[in-house]
């Protein structure tokens, strides 16, 4: 800490210590449950120039649960447009010469978080531990409140709440985080490292990472059931052409399709309940078609997909608001019997 730049040569992050973690707490017929989750795969580097950036994959939420951990992915996070939260920060040789060797610092640190499209400056309180003059880890003081409205989630934390049994989720969240550097013995670069587990004296494979190759047939179904929740398959008003943000869903669920080879699929049409029964009937069947021809140029088996329009007939939720009505507008996906 003594030399002119403390942050040279830069330092890297050390996957072994460190961990990302976020509070979250729902009421449960009365009670309150509190949940712990994790994310699996983040990158961290202080650059020579005291420039930090932390980057976190979305998609590694680990929530302890498969199932929930896709709800997350795609219906809260949305990772198939926005795949990571980024935190950047600029570090200043004063704030580190408060760090003494095998001591520990008190300090708030201000930056910019990003995520879901939205970004804001904000503030934590933070301990900086130097072990000795080659490492350093950074911890939270005190719980980052992660408020969702601040950042376009609230809708989305609807979805979870009512797709997983219709429960109150509370609409914040503390982050608490450990990060670990050591410093570079030279050149630079971000060095991007799969987290470590809470006990790394027990390794496990996070469960957050997806399976690779085939799903089981409980993970087939129970993906289609949430990738139906998703409401990201876009149609213009009164119109079954697919517009060009429905991409990103599809992909997903194209991949998935691909990955239940022992499935046929069928592709449901639903609408709200503007407009006749007769046209929304019609709209309904011309959608669902519409989304089984994207999926056959993109090399689904056109035997294994089967389509279906349901019309106003089968509300997930009450035609009572705008978000609700969005809800109703939904291409679903399931097991063909």
């Amino acid at each position: 800490m003594a030399q002119d730049n403390p942050f040279a040569p830069g330092w890297d992050l050390d996957p072994a210590g460190s961990y990302i973690r976020f509070i979250s707490t729902k009421n449960v017929d009365g009670k309150e449950v509190v949940e712990t989750h994790s994310f699996a795969t983040f990158s961290s580097v202080i650059e020579p120039t005291g420039d930090v950036k932390i980057v976190v994959k979305l998609e590694s939420v680990d929530t302890n649960n498969d199932l929930r951990n896709v709800r997350m992915r795609f219906l809260f996070f949305e990772t198939f447009k926005f795949p990571e939260a980024i935190v950047t920060t600029k570090l200043t040789p004063e704030m580190a010469s408060g760090v003494q060797s095998s001591g520990s610092s008190l300090m708030t640190m201000p930056f910019n978080f990003e995520i879901h499209g939205e970004a804001r400056q904000v503030s934590t309180d933070i301990t900086v531990t130097a072990e000795g003059n080659d490492r350093i880890v950074v911890n939270s003081a005190r719980p980052f409140r992660f408020r969702v409205a601040e950042f376009g989630l609230q809708n989305n934390l609807t979805k979870i709440a009512q797709t997983a049994g219709g429960f109150q989720i509370v609409p914040e969240m503390d982050v608490i985080f450990q990060l670990a550097f050591n410093r570079r013995a030279g050149g630079f670069g971000t060095q991007v490292v799969t987290a470590a587990p809470a006990q790394p004296a027990q390794p496990v494979q996070p469960v957050a990472l997806e399976t690779q190759g085939e799903f089981s047939y409980e993970e087939c179904t129970g993906r289609f059931e949430i990738l139906s929740e998703t409401g990201n398959i876009y149609f213009s008003s009164g119109s079954a052409r697919l517009q060009p943000d429905s991409r990103f869903v599809l992909s997903e669920i194209t991949d998935i399709i691909k990955r239940c080879p022992r499935l046929r699929v069928l592709i449901s049409g639903h609408t709200d309940s503007d407009g006749t029964p007769n046209y929304n009937q019609r709209l309904s069947e011309q959608r669902a078609q519409s989304v089984v021809q994207y999926l056959i140029r993109e090399g689904i088996d056109p035997l294994r997909l089967y389509s279906a329009g349901f019309g106003e007939d089968r509300p997930m939720v009450p035609n009572d608001s705008p978000f609700n009505k969005g809800r109703n507008r939904r291409i679903e996906f399931s097991q063909f019997r």
